[in-house]
């Protein structure tokens, strides 16, 4: 199956992200997950097979599951590119971004981690004491950063936020993305996946907000088997942190360019991501 890094569509190009190119389509876009892929806010080279089926697929799924929370941008998938691009683009209203990346942590990991042993907060939350690696949070947090076209988002406070959309606005926020991450980590767990965080982006249509961008994939969440999980260690994971720990090991300065991904960690993210599918929506995947 062919890798797609980049796209080049009959169409207008609205912009070129780390991972998506979007399209005009009118009073529409046409997003479409390409194989790229991301860390820590560099873009590699090397294209990860299937991913941006993956991403689609597991979008749709979780902009069905929980539209009941919060509307989202989903109007329809379209053939007119053929099967291959159908299966990794959708066709979305044109909702004007919120600045802000809104996320979610369920769980001790990642830089909340690092954070909590250095002053006993996440991102100048005050949590208990005595946590340890993994551990669940008392009550998932919601910890905006910054969205950065390029180079590396900056973590906010909600008071911080507030200067950047407006108070009310980040409440809102806030309140979507909890009740957001609560439905899906419930559901989830079910199915043997731990959400331990997750991201959410937002944007405005017809005087609301909405959900937009992705939805709960290996790119925006921390997945965790049920039954290997273990509070005091790192855990095992179906996303990308198995290429940021191969990364971590390289000595790489996490700043451009990328380096060069061997294939045995192109194919071993790959399977991570499908594990991820699978599990999660309970359907075999199509390659």
């Amino acid at each position: 199956m062919e890798t797609i890094t980049k796209t080049n569509l009959p169409l207008k190009l609205h912009s070129r992200g780390k991972v998506r190119d979007t399209y005009e389509l009118g009073e529409n876009l046409l997003m479409v997950s390409t194989d790229r892929i991301s860390a820590f806010d560099v873009v590699f080279n090397e294209g990860i097979p299937c991913k941006g089926f993956v991403l689609n697929e597991l979008s749709l799924f979780w902009f069905s599951f929980t539209r009941d929370v919060v509307k989202n941008h989903f109007v329809r998938q379209t053939g007119e590119y053929g099967e291959d691009m159908r299966r990794r683009s959708m066709i979305v209203r044109k909702a004007a971004p919120i600045p802000l990346e809104c996320i979610v942590r369920g769980y001790l990991a990642g830089s909340g981690l690092k954070e909590y042993r250095m002053k006993g907060s996440v991102c100048g939350i005050g949590l208990p004491g005595g946590l340890i690696e993994g551990s669940k949070l008392p009550e998932p947090i919601f910890t905006p950063s910054t969205k950065a076209s390029a180079g590396h988002d900056i973590s906010v406070s909600a008071d911080e936020a507030g200067k950047i959309v407006g108070e009310e606005t980040v409440e809102e926020l806030k309140e979507k993305s909890v009740s957001l991450y609560r439905k899906a980590e419930e559901y989830a767990r079910g199915r043997g996946v731990i959400i331990a965080d997750t991201k959410f982006e937002f944007g405005r249509f017809d005087d609301g907000i909405i959900l937009i961008d992705e939805a709960l994939t290996p790119d925006s969440s921390r997945f965790w088997p049920v039954d290997m999980y273990e509070p005091g260690r790192a855990q095992p994971s179906f996303d990308k942190q198995f290429l940021r720990d191969y990364l971590e090991g390289t000595g790489w300065n996490k700043n451009p360019p990328a380096p060069k991904l061997p294939n045995l960690v192109v194919d071993a993210t790959s399977a991570k991501y499908i594990e991820a599918y699978e599990k999660i929506t309970c359907k075999r995947f199509e390659r």
